[in-house]
């Protein structure tokens, strides 16, 4: 407790249809379904971390939005072989990515698919 008359301490009670939603989150956030959403997310967001604060992404060296553009690319690219290179010989390269939504549908609906941009040259 305080002595002060001016700033006394309040407790404050959320209103019951906050209370349980927040409830209700916080219960569906221990599901595994939920878990393994979040473990993407949390993926993605520990890159654009490196990014801002291992390459200084924040700022930019050049000025126009195309040659900012290339900047970013060849960062990306640095990143990637960066990644690559780190990886010892005896480890497995990482696993594909599973389709995506997208590719789904076409695949449900037996629509081609483009050639990834890795193979447009071969």
């Amino acid at each position: 407790c305080t002595t002060s008359r001016e700033s006394h301490r309040t407790v404050g009670f959320p209103p019951r249809e906050l209370r349980d939603l927040q409830l209700r989150v916080r219960t569906e956030q221990q599901t595994p379904e939920w878990k393994a959403r979040y473990a993407v997310r949390s993926g993605v967001e520990g890159t654009v971390n490196e990014f801002a604060h291992g390459h200084g992404m924040r700022r930019c060296r050049y000025r126009g939005q195309g040659k900012a553009h290339v900047q970013h690319v060849l960062t990306a690219i640095a990143v990637n072989i960066e990644r690559l290179g780190g990886l010892s010989p005896a480890e497995e390269a990482p696993t594909p990515r599973q389709p995506t939504a997208f590719q789904n549908y076409l695949d449900q609906r037996e629509i081609p698919r483009l050639k990834p941009w890795r193979t447009l040259g071969s």
